[in-house]
């Protein structure tokens, strides 16, 4: 990620934060196979664990690597992507001769996009385009991605396998009706259940899929929102925005100025 001073963000609890408040991930793998492409990406929405052994929200591994936070998902096994994963994996417990082992040697990268994101047009800029015109369109976003090695659980007749992938289904399950559907009970409807699904049907969905796991140890935040440019210019970008009289224009506004603010508070 190419990462201005201006737009890096290294808070990592909040970079946690963000991901699980957008936890639709796009897996990017670069793997040489013989029948399928090198690099792939899947859509991929994660469930983030986090450390609590410190303040900082940090582990590390027996290596020294600090760990993040661990990335739980699962994909189906028809993807060219999965298969490329479990032939790297077959490859890799038959070089060291150990079926016990879950990890593949290469990095992987994981992106999360903020949910809004917006084209901004040299005309809010009020200050620098009337006095010099030296302005040129750009894109307004947020971003953040992580990097890990991946840990793979295939075998559908392992026990392993079968108890990580109904952890993560029900994990993830539980996080999307409470957090995102808001069903939390009480006043609100009741969250739907994996255990709500037949037993049978459940298993059936298990073995044509492989669970994933990434243990983070690179973390990196970019917010791009108009915090480069001058006080006035970026009280321009607001009120442009906000004109647009949109969900996306009014979230895109607050972020800017949020993030105009915080830079305003550094000096």
């Amino acid at each position: 990620m190419y990462l201005r001073v201006a737009h890096a963000e290294a808070n990592i609890a909040l970079l946690q934060e963000f991901i699980k408040q957008n936890p639709l991930g796009i897996l990017t793998t670069a793997i040489k196979s013989a029948v399928h492409p090198f690099i792939q990406s899947s859509h991929i929405p994660f469930i983030l664990d986090v450390p609590e052994l410190n303040d900082t929200n940090r582990n590390s591994t027996d290596d020294g690597l600090e760990i993040y936070g661990t990335l739980r998902g699962h994909m189906a096994k028809q993807n060219p992507q999965a298969k490329v994963l479990m032939e790297t994996l077959a490859a890799t417990q038959n070089e060291h001769g150990d079926d016990t082992i879950r990890e593949l040697p290469d990095e992987v990268l994981i992106l999360f996009n903020g949910p809004h994101h917006h084209y901004v047009t040299p005309k809010f800029y009020v200050e620098t385009k009337p006095t010099t015109g030296k302005v040129v369109p750009t894109w307004n976003y947020s971003a953040v991605q992580a990097y890990g090695k991946i840990k793979v659980y295939c075998d559908s007749k392992s026990q392993e396998t079968s108890s990580f992938i109904q952890s993560q289904i029900e994990a993830l399950s539980r996080q999307a009706e409470t957090s995102i559907m808001g069903y939390t009970g009480a006043e609100r409807p009741k969250a739907w259940e994996v255990s709500d699904a037949p037993n049978s049907y459940v298993d059936l969905l298990k073995k044509n899929i492989i669970g994933i796991e990434i243990q983070i140890h690179r973390l990196e935040g970019k917010f791009k929102m108009s915090q480069e440019m001058g006080k006035k210019d970026r009280e321009g970008v607001i009120q442009g925005f906000n004109n647009l009289d949109s969900d996306v224009g009014r979230d895109i506004a607050k972020m800017v100025k949020e993030r105009g603010d915080m830079k305003d508070a550094q000096k």
